[in-house]
This record gives C-alpha cells, structure tokens and sequence, in this order.
C-alpha cells in the first residue's frame, strides 16, 4: 500500500451484525481486519446509529462514511425494513448517522446495491460491458442491476410474481431449506424465476449471491436458463466494499 491509495470507510448493516471496515477504493480489498458488532436488540435506528459511531470510532476513522441498510433508500430515507426493527420505515438515515457521526458527510444506501456496485467495479462483474444483475439468495431475494457501472437503485426483484408467486418465496436459498429440497429441485425453481427475469431485462451476466453462493459447485451447473451464473467473488464483505466506494463517488446517487 502506497501514500496514494484511495481509501473509503464502509459500514454493513444487518440482521444479525453490524460490520464496517476501511477499504482500498483501488482494488476492492480490506485494509486490517473487519469489525463486527452484533445488531442491538430493538434493531432501533438511535440504537443502531450508536453501534455505528462505535465502529468508526474503533477504527479511529475522521473522513466520510458509506452504510448500507436492508431497506429501500431513496433520498437517505429509509422507506421499507427488512431484519430490522420496523421504526426505520420514513427515518432520515442519512441524518441520523450524520449526527451520531458528528456531522461528516454520509452515504445511506440499500444492502444489495452496495453489493452490486462492489461485485460490478472490483468482483465477478468487473469486466462485463453490458447488464449485470446480482442477486442475494437469502431469507429472501436481494437485487441489484448495473449497466457499465451506472445503478438503477432500489429494485425488488425479489418480489416480482413468477408463475403466481413471489420470486423469492419459490427461490429463496430460505425455501431450500424450509422444504428441505435437494439442490436438484431447488436450482429448478431458480432456473425458472431467472428465466422471468431475464425475458424482461436480458442481462448479460447474473451473479449469484448470498451465503449459498459459497456452495455454488453444487447448483450453478444445475441452472438451465440461457444467461450465464457466476458465483459472487466478494462474499461477506461486498456490503462494506460498496458501501464505502458509494460514499466516494457518485456511483449510488
């Protein structure tokens, strides 16, 4: 590492932890280790606007901040909550943590965007010119869609109806093991809702991920719709990664 690199703070907010580390805008790599706290209980925006400014204060960080949340975020406003308490929903995020910051600029965005534009610039989708759609296979369905570096924020594809049901509750890595389906049964119903979605957008790369990304030998090669699946190349640090390039560029706006 160099006096010249480029540097960025990224904060992931989750469900079950809160994770933040300090990032070479460069190459997409963690500069020194992570650090997790666990998501306070009540998940309340002043709660965890208070385990964020620990986590910047740990890591003795003075400049902007990226954050991500599991929420739709339009203008810094949380509109939607998902894993978190419900009293996000028309909170100014951008303003809260501004404050609990003391003042210095942030960036709020949502989750699976910040992965998206993570995977896009330094990951699996880094030298694709044309559209990529990442998707986080979860509890339910995150996505994200990028067209040469320029997202379209906030989709829910997740939520899109598939054959007279939502794409995640047929496609969910959730439903898999709920059902207790065999990966032979459950990449048959990925295969048929990324078929739905590529006969409307037709993508040129899908990256799959999610926690199941990490066992993608065992169902990419299953998927039989024509667009190419690649496992995301990131994993659990793709949020803060994003996260902090968002809070240095325009990429999110």
């Amino acid at each position: 590492m160099t006096e010249s690199t480029r540097r960025g703070f990224g904060i992931d907010v989750g469900g079950s932890g809160v994770k933040g580390g300090l990032v070479d805008l460069d190459s997409g790599a963690l500069i020194g280790d992570r650090i997790k706290i666990e998501t306070p209980r009540p998940s309340t925006p002043e709660a965890i606007a208070g385990t964020v400014a620990e986590i910047v204060a740990r890591a003795g960080w003075d400049g902007a901040v990226g954050l991500t949340l599991p929420a739709v975020v339009t203008g810094g406003v949380a509109r939607t909550a998902a894993n978190i308490d419900k009293s996000w929903i028309g909170t100014d995020a951008a303003a809260l943590f501004g404050q609990a910051l003391g003042g210095r600029p942030v960036t709020v965005l949502n989750d699976a965007d910040a992965a998206g534009i993570a995977e896009d610039t330094y990951g699996a989708g880094k030298d694709v010119d044309g559209v990529v759609i990442l998707l986080t296979f979860g509890t339910g369905i995150g996505s994200a869609i990028l067209h040469r570096g320029v997202l379209l924020p906030n989709t829910e594809f997740g939520h899109m109806e598939v054959d007279g049901k939502e794409a995640e509750h047929r496609a969910a890595s959730s439903v898999k093991e709920n059902k207790g389906l065999s990966y032979k049964h459950w990449s048959a119903e990925v295969s048929r809702v990324l078929t739905r979605f590529e006969d409307l957008l037709w993508p040129d790369l899908f990256i799959a991920g999610g926690g199941i990304s990490r066992k993608s030998e065992k169902w990419i090669p299953l998927l039989t719709n024509r667009t190419p699946v690649v496992p995301a190349a990131l994993l659990n640090t793709a949020g803060i990664v994003g996260a902090a390039l968002a809070a240095q560029t325009s990429i999110a706006s």
